[in-house]
């Protein structure tokens, strides 16, 4: 795992889907894995320290998937 990777529902959004999200200018997401919580229309986006995430919490961001 490494930044740029999310964890998402693959009912809602299938693996290996491209994506950006709002926040975050220039980088695209790729949905690479199914957390166990991740349900519905959440994602979980990998950071590289467990500090990052602690920081980031939890946020509502506009999802753009990618063709």
């Amino acid at each position: 795992p490494r930044f740029g990777m999310v964890a998402v529902d693959p009912r809602v959004i299938p693996l290996g889907s491209r994506m950006t999200i709002e926040g975050f200018p220039g980088v695209t997401f790729t949905a690479a894995d199914t957390g166990g919580a991740v349900i519905g229309n959440k994602i979980d986006i990998f950071m590289d320290t467990y500090a990052e995430c602690i920081r980031f919490g939890v946020q509502t961001r506009t999802v753009t998937i990618l063709r």
